[in-house]
């Protein structure tokens, strides 16, 4: 039975020429787990903002969506809100009250549900997710993956049938973001829900889909199997740009020539291998020669302890790091472990209360008014949203140029250059809110490379962006690293630190740990590695990218 048909779906927001759907036709079975990706501004968030009725975005619209076969707009007002599930992809800006327990009991309260029925359905949904133990935490004190656990079980005390999420595990390290994935996987056997969820990372989730959706400029590109998504994609253009956020057990599939059924998950990857290939020439990737150390340090830290308040334990414990000229420095670790503060405290935002810190040689409290992040250094923050001030991308971009003292003429020039290189030109005259996840975070790098600095810290540059724009951001980052851009990052991403790194560490236990070279470093990983050298670790040591895999293959050929 059909939960949800989209029929000539087109919609159009305010003061835009462009269409952000264009003619979308689409049908969701009950029970369905589908999957919609595509690139960023493709019109993925509209699409699913459209699914929910009190959600939905203001503007021209033509065209239907029924719900099991009633219009979305003649839904009476507890079906639309008790049946229809939305998750958001920042948990911060979903949940509303202080404590767990009431953050819980928050929708059915406002259903007029009994008490004995939602103290039933709080402590059910509770031991269901393994969220007994914070029940009676602030909501303040809960980790990131914690925080988008409550959302999910806060929505599904309300027994919806359909669940709609709109990148949930973007902001959750790879450990959480699995878990999640699984506890969504749970639901959809055990309880039959649909699930209709938007994902740049398909790693863990395209081989739970029973379909898949990619979508380009607001128009359906592909709506199947998730096993035919690749050559649908290669039949359309061999180079698509989607191709290359397919999960890496497809990449390598498609980068080799060879006749058999596509793979989807690491199980499958590893069997293709096994069937077509061999290690006998070759068993070990060369590692690339990596950043060469000149003896300068950008970045200094030894033994920085820090907490938030003086009764608080501490984030950071006797932590050492050093980061040098024009290294590219990726920082890993769970949620909650203190990778976001390290990186405040490097800016000059947080002070360590022991500890010495320099920045280029100079202790980083001798620098006066500006003197640090003029020309300097610059943070990019995770909310991309907290750099914006004005009313378009264009007027905040000529602030920061007027701030850093440019002339009109180099205000002009450094302005274009940055919104062509991250290819944002279009955007320069909208509202920063209004642009999509993906499109804030370009629009946040653009302002902060407009402040020319020395040294770069972000932190979580790829949340929310597509394949291609990572794949964009690589080649930029890169032509900044040769021209002395030193760059430390902190990320969840593990693949783009495998591919961008000139060295990789972990914090844990309030310390950084394990800092190595990206083949050492993941290779010696179960989890926080990439998929691909999950796949290939069996046969070729030191291949950590899809195309280390592929180009291992070619270089020892077939089975014989």
């Amino acid at each position: 039975m059909e939960i949800v048909k989209i029929e000539n779906l087109s919609f159009t927001y305010p003061e835009r020429q462009q269409k952000a759907l264009d003619q979308v036709n689409l049908k969701i079975q009950a029970g369905e787990f589908v999957v919609i990706c595509g690139e960023s501004g493709c019109g993925k968030t509209t699409l699913l903002r459209m699914l929910k009725r009190e959600m939905a975005p203001h503007g021209e619209k033509s065209g239907e969506i029924t719900y099991c076969q009633t219009r979305l707009e003649d839904l009476d007002e507890r079906t639309a809100a008790g049946e229809i599930g939305f998750v958001m992809q920042n948990p911060e800006h979903q949940i509303v009250t202080d404590k767990v327990w009431h953050e819980l009991s928050f929708g059915l309260e406002n259903l007029g549900v009994p008490t004995q029925v939602i103290r039933r359905r709080v402590g059910e949904m509770s031991c269901f997710f393994g969220i007994h133990p914070w029940f009676k935490k602030k909501t303040t004190e809960l980790s990131g993956g914690q925080k988008q656990l409550l959302n999910l079980a806060a929505v599904m005390v309300m027994n919806p049938k359909l669940l709609i999420l709109d990148e949930p595990a973007s902001q959750l390290d790879p450990i959480a973001a699995s878990d999640f994935i699984r506890t969504l996987q749970k639901l959809n056997m055990e309880l039959g829900l649909t699930i209709v969820l938007v994902e740049h990372r398909l790693e863990d989730v395209f081989p739970l889909a029973d379909k898949a959706v990619i979508m380009e400029k607001g128009r359906v590109l592909y709506a199947g199997p998730p096993q035919q998504a690749g050559q649908a994609l290669k039949n359309i253009d061999s180079r698509h740009n989607m191709l290359l956020g397919l999960p890496s057990a497809v990449r390598i599939y498609n980068g080799l020539s060879v006749e058999d059924t596509c793979p989807l998950t690491v199980k499958e990857g590893r069997d293709f291998l096994d069937r077509h290939f061999d290690n006998h020439t070759c068993a070990a990737m060369e590692s690339p020669r990596r950043h060469k150390d000149t003896g300068e340090y950008a970045i200094e830290a030894k033994n920085l302890w820090f907490r938030y308040e003086r009764d608080l334990p501490d984030i950071i414990e006797g932590l050492d790091l050093k980061v040098r000229k024009g290294e590219f420095l990726s920082i890993l670790g769970g949620n909650g472990s203190g990778k976001t503060t390290l990186l405040s405290i490097l800016a000059g935002q947080k002070k360590a209360y022991q500890g010495r810190l320099s920045i280029w040689g100079k202790k980083i409290k001798t620098y006066k008014n500006n003197e640090l992040y003029k020309h300097n250094l610059a943070l990019l923050p995770q909310n991309p949203q907290q750099l914006f001030l004005k009313s378009t991308v264009q007027s905040d971009y000529v602030e920061i140029c007027r701030v850093m003292g440019y002339s009109k003429e180099e205000t002009k020039e450094h302005i274009e250059k940055s919104l062509s290189l991250l290819g944002i030109a279009h955007l320069a005259g909208q509202h920063p809110y209004d642009l999509s996840g993906g499109e804030q975070q370009k629009a946040a790098l653009g302002k902060i490379l407009l402040l020319k600095p020395s040294i770069l810290l972000m932190d979580e540059p790829t949340k929310g962006i597509d394949a291609c724009s990572k794949h964009n951001l690589t080649r930029i980052l890169k032509d900044l690293k040769d021209q002395g851009l030193t760059i430390l990052m902190v990320t969840h991403d593990v693949e783009f630190a495998a591919e961008n790194s000139d060295r990789c560490g972990m914090i844990f236990d309030h310390q950084l740990l394990s800092v190595d070279v990206p083949e050492v470093f993941f290779s010696d990983n179960n989890f926080y590695t990439t998929a691909a050298n999950r796949i290939a670790r069996h046969m070729y040591k030191n291949a950590i990218t899809c195309q280390d895999v592929i180009t291992m293959c070619t270089r020892n050929g077939g089975c014989p």
